[in-house]
């Protein structure tokens, strides 16, 4: 299956020219055989948090019948990346998922907030899984901090996903942290791990670095420093392929994880 991921150059509270480059580059992947196309985090905003009063997607309705006329209208899957929302006077980085019929299968608003980039003080948190299926392919979605929290992505894995859609906004100090982050959630999870970046260089430093990694940990493809949309081939049989010869999943003995670790 052919993936379109889309590293994107997002403007900085500039939401009219960021839907307009998100639908450009949507068209191109789908022009160029993609099955499924992947947006990075926040793309309508950028983290334009104290701004999200002016800017927020108000219950996303902009976004859903963006994704929704363009996934029927191309026949693709998108992954919606994320996009900055207000719902009843509260924020929310929230991810929306689309089939290729134009179907929303998956909303899911980030989990884990980043408090080193003050998130808390701007967003709540959800507190929902993010599962679904696009056509027989069985996913999950998380965005951006989330992947630290290894038992985040295990459940999401646990609960059937075969394919870890990760969308974000990683900058540039820590993007070591991003690429060995990704390679473990792959290899532990024994699943395909597809995960979009951003581009900026004004006011933030984002630097790409977009990843495909295949369960045994081979990495298929990493984004380079600037926008780029990258077609990727994925054979996603090769997850059974991979959990039939280290039979992980079926040497877990959940009894001892309960309760080990909470209130360390």
């Amino acid at each position: 299956m052919k993936i379109g991921c889309i590293q994107m150059n997002v403007g900085f509270g500039k939401v009219e020219e960021n839907f307009e480059r998100a639908e450009n580059l949507i068209r191109e992947a789908a022009s160029k055989g993609s099955e499924i196309v992947v947006l990075p985090e926040m793309w309508n905003t950028g983290y334009a948090l104290e701004k999200l009063s002016e800017l927020a997607d108000r219950h996303g309705e902009r976004t859903k019948a963006f994704l929704q006329k363009l996934s029927s209208e191309l026949n693709i899957h998108i992954v919606g990346g994320s996009v900055a929302t207000e719902r009843d006077g509260k924020f929310y980085n929230t991810m929306y998922v689309y089939n290729r019929e134009g179907e929303l299968v998956s909303e899911y608003s980030k989990v884990h907030l980043f408090r080193l980039m003050d998130e808390e003080k701007y967003l709540e948190a959800g507190d929902s899984m993010n599962r679904f299926a696009l056509g027989e392919i069985e996913a999950g979605g998380v965005i951006c901090y989330d992947i630290r929290f290894p038992e985040w992505l295990r459940a999401h894995a646990l609960a059937g996903a075969n394919v870890l859609f990760v969308s974000a906004q990683w900058p540039t100090p820590r993007i070591d942290h991003w690429k060995t982050l990704l390679q473990a959630r792959a290899i532990e999870n024994q699943c395909f791990v597809i995960a979009v970046n951003r581009i900026s260089r004004n006011p933030d430093n984002f630097n790409g670095q977009s990843m495909v990694i295949e369960p045994w940990g081979e990495v298929l493809w990493v984004g380079a420093e600037d926008e780029e949309l990258a077609i990727i081939d994925v054979d996603f049989s090769k997850v059974e392929e991979v959990r039939s010869r280290i039979p992980v999943y079926d040497d877990r003995r959940p009894s001892l994880y309960t309760g080990v670790v909470e209130d360390v």
